[in-house]
């Protein structure tokens, strides 16, 4: 199976300046990700066809905004590789990605340029570090703009290769609130885990190791309320089942503009059945702001990703994400799920901060927080970042030229200590009864608290029920029969069937099996523990994803 390659002429493109010259063919192709501990791999097999995680905003935003005129194919190299007909087909190639996917853009870059292909790289890993990407004909440092209005003018006059490398550098950003619905109808939207929308850009903290405020700034940017509703129902139009996730890098940035939205949201919601769930990622003191949390429940959020970081104050403060603080967080995660919302924790081992007691108190936090799902890294300094600038004075940033050291940072604490503790921490809170025992606590505590969803027409259709049956069948098949953990899942499982209870058996068994795998092969140096380390990178060539 492979990513979806289609030409079309979008009419809901958009020219927001006339192009003189020819009408061109491009070819947007996404490089596929390493298989990591957010993306759920290990999830796709009891799926019925999952092949990725969510669709790619910017590089479907750059397809949408092309020339009407123009040709597009889209392939996300998730699902499967470009091919030398999709090679040969176009006139230029775009690629974007994040520091993770660095090896796989330079091979797809590699691989166009046998064609004798233009190659253009944006994106937030080339707007950080323009210098890793010499071989590119064209990069495009920054958000849409100026340089993508001239980057369209100068390919539509010419699409030879440069004899050097030509930067194009935003100058000027374009609102969100101008930008075009990206164009969705050339992804496989039905094959992906999420669907994926976005609402604002920036966020107004400075987290020593966030490179976020350095690329999309402090001041959120907004789009309209009528845009993501637009685009919710393109999402829908083009199949998305499940779930929608916001993208924002801090969903309250501006809770003004967020409680102008959630009306909206709710009223969609309404008309569309609840055919969707919806989760986001938030700084941890949304619990500060209680009518947000109704709405959000109202408007069916399931699940929001918090920053959490480390359960241990003094580092929070170290780190500058003292804001963490604001209510205890303990009280800070209890108040989400009375809303009817999980919590999902980032957690982070390296810092400064750490003592040989960090991992024991990390693994206290998530009994006491009863948080399922906890993303456990290892601290990695990103170029441009507070963090990058004080390590390299320091002299404790690292090159990163060793494939199977796990983090660029110099750690106060012994390397092999604090991997060590990471691979304890991996191992003991994905232990299955102990991961199935926090999603118990769920049960009780936070999902009779969601808003109940009506059995509409849109939830009951023939296609949901097809795709529930599919999935309950080989979760039941390939976890409860063949799984090495059955007992523990009969456990969690049968009480639920028995009540009538489908749902939770089809989203935990989904997660549960994909963290319990993970963490595994991460334990037994298969996984990585810093998604941007150099290891992470040499197992993004070596590795495929499960099937």
């Amino acid at each position: 199976m492979r990513g979806i390659s289609q030409d079309i002429e979008n009419g809901d493109r958009r020219d927001f300046r006339a192009q003189q010259g020819s009408a061109r063919k491009i070819l947007c192709v996404f490089p596929r990700y390493v298989p990591s501990f957010g993306t759920f791999e290990y999830a796709y097999p009891l799926t019925d066809g999952v092949r990725a995680f969510m669709p790619p905003q910017g590089l479907l935003v750059i397809a949408a905004v092309l020339p009407k005129a123009w040709k597009v194919r889209f392939v996300d190299e998730n699902m499967g590789p470009a091919r030398a007909d999709d090679f040969a087909w176009a006139d230029a190639v775009f690629v974007s990605g994040m520091h993770i996917q660095r090896r796989r853009m330079e091979d797809i870059c590699q691989r166009a340029h046998v064609f004798g292909k233009v190659v253009v790289l944006g994106g937030p890993s080339v707007s950080a570090c323009p210098e890793l990407y010499p071989g590119f004909d064209y990069i495009h440092v920054g958000e849409l703009g100026d340089a993508t209005d001239a980057l369209i003018a100068t390919l539509a006059r010419d699409v030879s290769r440069p004899r050097e490398q030509i930067v194009l550098t935003t100058k000027s950003r374009r609102d969100l609130c101008d930008f075009p619905a990206p164009a969705y109808e050339l992804a496989e939207i039905g094959r992906y885990f999420l669907g994926s929308v976005q609402f604002s850009s920036g966020c107004p903290y400075t987290c020593e190791f966030c490179d976020i405020p350095g690329l999309y700034g402090r001041v959120p940017r907004l789009k309209t309320p009528d845009q993501v509703v637009l685009e919710l129902d393109k999402l829908l139009a083009c199949g998305v089942t499940g779930s929608i996730y916001f993208v924002d890098d801090n969903f309250i940035a501006n809770r003004r503009a967020l409680r102008d939205l959630l009306p909206h949201l709710i009223e969609w919601q309404k008309r569309n059945g609840y055919a969707v769930s919806l989760s986001c990622e938030a700084t941890l003191n949304i619990a500060r702001s209680p009518e947000i949390l109704a709405h959000m429940r109202e408007a069916a959020f399931d699940t929001i990703f918090c920053g959490i970081e480390t359960p241990e104050p003094e580092a929070l403060r170290a780190i500058d994400k003292a804001h963490n603080l604001m209510v205890p967080i303990l009280d800070a995660v209890r108040s989400i799920n009375r809303h009817g919302m999980e919590v999902v924790s980032g957690i982070i081992l390296g810092l400064d901060t750490d003592t040989k007691d960090s991992g024991a108190r990390i693994l206290d936090f998530l009994e006491q927080s009863k948080i399922p799902m906890a993303t456990i890294n290892l601290l990695q300094a990103l170029p441009g970042t507070p963090l990058w600038e004080r390590l390299q004075h320091e002299n404790r940033l690292l090159r990163d030229d060793d494939p199977n050291r796990e983090s660029n940072v110099d750690f106060k604490l012994p390397y092999d200590d604090v991997l060590a503790m990471w691979r304890t921490c991996m191992a003991k809170a994905y232990r299955p009864d102990i991961l199935f025992a926090r999603y118990e606590h769920q049960m009780r505590a936070t999902r009779p608290n969601r808003l109940k969803r009506p059995k509409s027409r849109q939830r009951w259709s023939a296609r949901n029920i097809a795709k529930g049956l599919t999935i309950l069948a080989r979760i039941l098949w390939i976890v409860g029969v063949r799984g090495d953990y059955r007992r523990t899942f009969w456990k969690f499982t049968l009480r639920r069937l028995l009540r009538g209870q489908i749902e939770p058996v089809l989203s935990v068994g989904l997660c549960a099996h994909h963290l319990i795998m993970f963490a595994r092969e991460a334990c037994a140096g298969r996984g990585n523990a810093s998604h941007y380390s150099k290891k992470a990178r040499t197992l993004e060539l070596e590795t495929t994803p499960p099937v």
